[in-house]
């Protein structure tokens, strides 16, 4: 009878079972060439999760130009990926490889850079990886399970441990510990009590590790399955202290619509909420396709401005004017320090000081010119500006929830009906920039600019008035331009 660790092993094989022929197939070449070769890391924890990965990550005792002639005549390509580290890539088919010799690294604890040391035994090179969950291996071609670190019982009991004490870990690689609040959410286990005190004693040397690398981490953290696990684990070690600051200073503020919990929980929940209003993966993108970061950003990042707007008001109450343009602000200087792109960083910004918009809305009482500007101020943003306002609502007051959804409603409704009476998406004043020149006779340059953008808010006030009463007001407007006086 088969134990149950056994009956797992077979599990993970039948999950790895399209590969299973090409993995022994490389296997054999690296046999051949009297080399040792083992699967390791994500890929055979996914096959226990029945889950699939990706790409294939390898170890081997082979030297990287050792590496590059054994896979040369079998991949289709092959390419450097990192061969001072000791990585080959190459692709067969649709699928990635990893080939990377063994490792024993040092580091000098002042930099988060290795001293690179290729290794000569498979135990070993398992002994340097982050957690013993990403510590088994699958030797090959013989098909040879291998834990010696129980990566195994710890997945088993949805546990991270280190192979190495959690220090030492910790200490070698800074990282590590973002790469803990990541898999917390992506595969929503829980942290062992000894490398969460870890965390918290070593919270600080984080700050030796690249603003990249920290960004690479907290993109994915955010785009997992739970992202609240890994974000309370940032905020409980005290690492969001040192790389988002913003988030555990949230924990002190009361939220002024939700009194009920602090706007860190308030801020959590939005997240939760966002996320469950995105679209299917590979749908219309007006319905925001998850996982989306611009969104899911937006919505962990929409209340920091809140802190430093918090007012204390007569009677007992709490006000927080302006936060979203404070925290708009914020917003952009946090993901710029980050290294995010400026496309990420302009949009998440501007979600965050749109976010609070539809509350002017009231009970409709918008003019139709309200709804174009809200539309024009959105832009391409506007359907993951919908959810954001929609996952802000958190309000255990059920009347009162199903008062703002109905309103949001009748306001996605207006907006509907503008947009396809009046292209919304694609609203420009009714002249263009040659056609203002000529009018006002005077060259390109700011001042057409300004005329321009005065036919815009034209536009979106009235309407399509019509080219004739366009140009009248245009010029009533340029009549009270000082530079059209001789």
């Amino acid at each position: 009878m088969e134990s149950p660790s056994q009956q797992a092993m077979r599990g993970a094989l039948a999950n790895l079972g399209p590969m299973l022929p090409l993995l022994t197939e490389l296997g054999e070449l690296f046999a051949a060439a009297g080399h040792e070769l083992a699967l390791v890391g994500g890929p055979v924890r996914d096959a226990f999760l029945g889950r699939t990965s990706p790409d294939f990550d390898f170890t081997t005792s082979a030297r990287p130009e050792q590496i590059e002639a054994i896979l040369r005549p079998w991949a289709e390509t092959t390419w450097d990926v990192g061969r001072a580290y000791g990585t080959i890539g190459a692709l067969r088919g649709n699928t990635t490889f990893e080939v990377t010799t063994y490792r024993a690294d040092a580091y000098d604890r002042v930099t988060r850079k290795p001293v690179v040391a290729f290794g000569d035994n498979l135990h070993d090179d398992l002994h340097r990886r982050d957690f013993t969950v990403n510590a088994m291996a699958l030797r090959l071609p013989e098909l040879t399970f291998v834990d010696p670190y129980d990566g195994y019982d710890a997945l088993q009991k949805r546990r991270l441990r280190t192979p190495a004490p959690p220090e030492v870990s910790f200490g070698d690689d800074p990282l590590r510990m973002m790469r803990a609040a990541r898999f917390a959410a992506q595969l929503g286990f829980d942290l062992a009590a000894d490398a969460a005190e870890a965390m918290q004693a070593m919270a600080g040397s984080i700050e030796i590790v690249s603003a990249e690398r920290v960004r690479d981490e907290l993109s994915k953290l955010l785009l997992a399955p739970w992202p609240r696990r890994g974000l309370g684990l940032l905020v409980d070690s005290g690492l969001a202290d040192h790389v988002l600051p913003e988030l555990p200073a949230l924990q002190l503020e009361i939220d002024e619509h939700h009194r009920h919990k602090d706007v860190y929980e308030h801020t959590l929940t939005v997240v939760e909420q966002a996320i469950e209003l995105e679209g299917p993966p590979g749908s219309d993108p007006a319905q925001v396709p998850g996982p989306d970061l611009i969104l899911r950003l937006a919505a962990l990042l929409h209340d920091v401005g809140k802190p430093a707007t918090r007012r204390f008001e007569r009677g007992g109450g709490v006000s927080f004017h302006h936060h979203e343009i404070v925290g708009a602000k914020l917003t952009r200087a946090r993901l710029r320090s980050l290294r995010y792109d400026k496309e990420t960083v302009s949009a998440v910004s501007r979600l965050v000081e749109l976010h609070l918009r539809f509350h002017g809305y009231g009970d409709g009482q918008w003019t139709d010119s309200a709804v174009r500007r809200y539309v024009t101020d959105a832009g391409d943003l506007l359907p993951r500006l919908h959810r954001l306002t929609r996952a802000d609502s958190t309000t255990r007051n059920q009347r009162k929830a199903r008062r703002l959804a109905a309103t949001y409603d009748e306001l996605e409704v207006r907006i509907e009906h503008l947009l396809a009476a009046e292209e919304l998406g694609k609203v420009r004043p009714e002249l263009d920039g040659t056609e203002i020149g000529e009018l006002l006779g005077i060259p390109p340059g700011p001042l057409v600019g300004r005329a321009y953008k005065f036919l815009l808010g034209l536009r979106l006030d009235e309407g399509v008035v019509g080219p004739e009463v366009a140009r009248e007001r245009l010029l009533a407007w340029w009549a009270e331009q000082p530079e059209s006086r001789p």
